[in-house]
């Protein structure tokens, strides 16, 4: 059984039920059945920004509760150390170079996203699944 690392789009899509991912993030990972999802902090962190500057309560406990049908990728200092080089060699973005890092330091199979910005610094780890 494989690990794959979900990007925080992704898990946005989902819980806001958004109009043209919504269902598409759902159909492709109900297609993975032998996979197992994981998430760092950093994508809680991305997900939970809306429902606080929205004031929303109900939203924050849906996501709590998607929260919890994802395996849980910590995030040591070593972690930061790889994005930092990440982010230097490949000039992504801090939250990319860290999403990154933390899908190889759990030697996940992949990294769904739907940011091509990802894709060259991965060297074919990260996968825009939606198009």
């Amino acid at each position: 059984m494989g690990l794959i690392y979900l990007d925080a789009c992704l898990l946005i899509y989902l819980a806001e039920r958004h109009a043209r991912w919504g269902k598409p993030v759902a159909d492709a990972i109900a297609r993975e059945r032998e996979q197992r999802f994981g998430i760092s902090p950093l994508v809680k962190l991305e997900c939970l920004v809306g429902p606080i500057r929205r004031g929303d309560p109900v939203s924050r406990r849906e996501y709590a509760l998607l929260f919890e049908a994802f395996v849980p990728l910590a995030m040591p200092e070593s972690v930061y150390l790889q994005a930092a080089q990440l982010r230097a060699h490949f000039g992504i973005k801090t939250p990319d170079a860290l999403h990154l890092a933390c899908a190889q330091h759990h030697r996940c199979d992949a990294l769904w996203t739907n940011d091509d910005r990802l894709a060259q610094a991965s060297h074919g780890l990260a996968r825009r699944i939606l198009k």
